[in-house]
């Protein structure tokens, strides 16, 4: 499948405020403030959804986008989600854009980029890669102010702490 990139729409923008939200209460859980839903592109039926849990999980694979992605997938009972649009604050690292692409994720909606560990822009764009078996190119900025500006304070709080 060859997704073409198209514009945000309001459900995007209505989902990425969702997303903050959740990204917020990771915060105040202190962990990295990233939040990620799922949702039926059709329908806007909100499928999954998940904040950042590697710390009070202690998972190193505990991703928001993971996490909203096997609710997704256990909320569908299938593993492909060729239907559905994943909004999430921040650009996927390589592993979570690697799951995109196994996922079958139809749609990817994300904030702001991420330079250091970005896989859908930033240092690589896997889930845009030829050589794969499926592709999603991404919707990339949606409430970027925001998200980067949740970030850059959680990581200023916490030099302060350190």
């Amino acid at each position: 499948m060859n997704a073409q990139p198209d514009q945000p729409t309001d459900l995007d923008t209505t989902m990425m405020r969702r997303a903050l939200d959740l990204a917020r209460l990771a915060a105040k859980q202190d962990e990295v403030p990233v939040g990620a839903v799922v949702y039926e592109t059709a329908t806007g039926r909100v499928l999954g959804e998940a904040h950042n849990r590697r710390h009070l999980d202690k998972d190193p694979t505990a991703h928001a986008e993971l996490l909203a992605i096997r609710a997704a997938a256990g909320a569908t009972g299938d593993w492909r989600l060729n239907h559905c649009t994943l909004v999430v604050t921040l650009e996927p690292c390589a592993m979570c854009a690697g799951l995109i692409v196994n996922a079958r994720i139809g749609r990817l909606v994300y904030g702001c980029e991420d330079p250091k560990a970005g896989a859908c822009g930033s240092l690589m764009q896997l889930t845009e890669d030829a050589r794969l078996n499926h592709r999603v190119a991404p919707i990339r900025g949606v409430l970027a102010e925001e998200s980067s500006a949740l970030l850059r304070e959680f990581f200023k709080d916490a030099r302060r702490r350190a």
